[in-house]
């Protein structure tokens, strides 16, 4: 069924509010948009720019083509723009053959009816960690298959947490963490950074510690919710964050981490290759729930989806595409290249073996739920929104914690 062209235009204000999560980013390839050409070329969309024909990505696209007995036809857009140009593509009735697309998007794009279910194509998900494809499983079916997942966890600075007395295994939860920047404080180092800017990534980074305290995203202003803004909120104000934190993206938080000064950052598995490079020695443990435990943190990558065609005799090489590119011997250099953390067990383990500082990686996905989950889908976008305004709020000290999910609430229930 195509969509409606007022379905796709609701779906393109939606997408227009989820920003990339992912280590991916740049600039959007300067080739020419495919048109869905049929025949021996099929069409495949993706959000890394950042690797062009000659990568191990870009040989692995063309190999599965190749694979599938059909030449495939790469085009790679940044991940917003991916969404929009998705969009648009179904309401021309040109989408491509196979796409790869952030996952808060596959909600939006199976709103618009422009995605098959996974069981419609008898792609075999068995083996996927069941959190991992949750992220994109709308009333109960898949509509797509994950190739990675990326989630937060806390880095530390190994020589200022010892300068200060510091052990990191004693960081068990909020108070055993705030004791822990106290200490750091008093040593002269500074304490913890962040992301709480006023956009998708400002909510990302607030979702451990709302989740962490038991916060639920239909009630925003619960004691639970509060807890978790008033925590930020103490640590910026006793200066163990600095104010920065308000204008900080996930990038320029782990810039400043990266500088040395700080004993903590909050921050992705992406981040793993600049860690290597930062010049000091770093550790990193899972961010902790407020009275102990992993808390649950939210969970980054993407998923391979078919688009809806109006010739149905091309999906069955498209489904031949989309198990070459998930199947566990292509997860395992794939999820290394890009430092996901791969959606099965048996790849899990393979990755851990190769490099032992995913272990803690392996666990916080474990731990992780998908941003539209739990039924909440398009919803998202319009909870997302409040609530990283009630951080800017809280943070900036223009409202209480409580008053500023107040008004994030209302908000929420509005829209």
């Amino acid at each position: 069924m195509i969509p409606t062209r007022r379905t796709l235009i609701a779906a393109l204000a939606a997408v227009g509010t989820l920003a990339s999560l992912t280590a991916c980013g740049g600039g959007s390839d300067s080739s020419d948009s495919p048109s869905g050409a049929s025949g021996g070329t099929y069409t495949f969309w993706d959000p890394y720019p950042q690797f062009d024909a000659s990568s191990a990505w870009g040989k692995l696209v063309t190999g599965c083509g190749t694979e599938a007995g059909v030449k495939l036809k790469r085009t790679a857009y940044d991940t917003t723009d991916l969404g929009n140009k998705a969009l648009l593509a179904a309401q021309q009735g040109n989408a491509p053959d196979v796409m790869l697309v952030d996952n808060p998007v596959v909600s939006t794009l199976v709103e618009a009816g422009i995605l098959n279910k996974t069981s419609d194509l008898s792609l075999d998900t068995k083996s996927i960690q069941k959190n991992i494809i949750g992220a994109g499983t709308i009333g109960d079916a898949a509509y797509g298959v994950p190739i990675g997942a990326n989630t937060l966890a806390l880095y530390y600075n190994k020589k200022l947490l010892s300068a200060a007395g510091v052990d990191p295994a004693s960081v068990k939860d909020w108070n055993s963490l705030t004791a822990a920047l106290k200490k750091i404080k008093s040593a002269g180092k500074k304490g913890i950074t962040f992301s709480a800017i006023n956009t998708e990534e400002g909510s990302f980074q607030f979702l451990p510690w709302f989740w962490g305290a038991g916060g639920d995203l239909t009630k925003l202003n619960s004691a639970k919710g509060v807890a978790a803004l008033t925590l930020w909120k103490q640590w910026v104000d006793d200066g163990y964050a600095p104010k920065d934190v308000l204008q900080n993206t996930q990038t320029t938080s782990w810039q400043e981490f990266a500088t040395g000064d700080y004993a903590f950052g909050e921050n992705g598995t992406w981040q793993l290759g600049n860690a290597d490079k930062a010049g000091f020695d770093y550790g990193i443990i899972n961010i902790p729930g407020q009275s102990g435990g992993p808390a649950p943190v939210p969970t980054g990558g993407e998923f391979v989806t078919v688009p809806v065609q109006k010739d149905t005799g091309r999906y069955d090489v498209s489904k031949k595409i989309v198990t070459c590119l998930t199947s566990d011997a292509n997860l395992l250099p794939t999820d290394t290249t890009l430092q996901y953390v791969a959606p099965t067990a048996a790849v899990q383990a393979e990755q851990v073996k190769q490099n032992p500082k995913l272990k803690p990686w392996v666990s916080a996905v474990a731990a992780a739920r998908g941003r539209t989950s739990g039924g909440l889908g398009t919803k998202y976008p319009t909870i997302s929104q409040p609530m990283w305004t009630a951080v800017q709020g809280a943070l900036s000290g223009s409202k209480s914690p409580q008053d500023a999910l107040d008004t994030a609430q209302s908000s929420a229930q509005k829209g």
